[in-house]
């Protein structure tokens, strides 16, 4: 049962902290530095991705110091909040022994928007871009079957836990194209960007059925048809030319 985030730090706005849950189990981190007793929320993205990342930025100003981003020496773009007592609020709420614990008391909180938020950063297309991946390679197996249950149990969406390919570590997946479309109408409404659309264009031979989704992507994110049929565009483009070297 999903609860009210206004429950935590309720100084800080509710989509403030629908983001930070979300990139949470994403790209996100809350820390406390040795030298400060508050937390800070901070992320990286690739320099390819600055669209996004100025996104979220501008959406944390509340948060946020004067400079609260820049370009490190690996060219990503990293953001970092001011140490503040709500953060550690919230860091409290999400983390035991200086460690992000999956728990149900707190992803009860999150909302589309932060299911948005956590495909954006960590969620990937594959199999023809027909399937879907949550790449959450940094929990344990006890982690994701609360992942997978809290998705079921909220959302309705059922996933199955799987090994990436060499084996290495457990990953969240959405096998059937029924069920991952059910999941990004969920999110589409919260896609923010246009860079961020290729996270969502499914792939399909049927012309017809192409049509249909790229439609309903238009219809759900409110960006014109022309410019997601562009980026459907660059997407086959890509596919014909990954198909080709393997």
């Amino acid at each position: 049962m999903k609860r009210n985030i206004s429950l935590i730090a309720p100084s800080l706005s509710d989509r403030c902290k629908e983001i930070i849950l979300g990139s949470l189990l994403g790209d996100g981190s809350l820390k406390i530095n040795s030298d400060y007793k508050n937390a800070r929320f901070s992320f990286r993205h690739s320099e390819k991705f600055q669209k996004y990342f100025f996104w979220k930025v501008n959406e944390l100003k509340e948060i946020s110091g004067e400079k609260c981003f820049w370009k490190e020496k690996d060219g990503m773009l990293r953001y970092q909040s001011l140490a503040l007592e709500s953060l550690t609020e919230i860091y409290n709420f999400t983390h035991k022994k200086n460690k992000l614990t999956i728990k149900r008391k707190w992803l009860n909180l999150m909302t589309p928007l932060s299911l948005a938020v956590w495909w954006m950063d960590d969620g990937s297309l594959i199999k023809n871009s027909r399937q879907g991946v949550f790449c959450t390679d940094s929990f344990d197996l006890k982690s994701q079957k609360i992942l997978a249950q809290y998705l079921l149990k909220v959302w309705n969406i059922k996933t199955k836990i799987g090994k990436n390919r060499k084996k290495e570590y457990y990953r969240l997946y959405i096998h059937s194209t029924e069920e991952l479309k059910k999941f990004l109408k969920i999110i589409l409404p919260y896609i923010p960007v246009e860079e961020m659309l290729y996270k969502v264009i499914l792939l399909y031979n049927d012309s017809l059925f192409q049509q249909r989704w790229i439609s309903e992507i238009s219809r759900l994110t409110k960006f014109p048809l022309s410019v997601i049929e562009k980026h459907l565009v660059l997407k086959k483009a890509k596919w014909n030319k990954f198909q080709k070297m393997i």
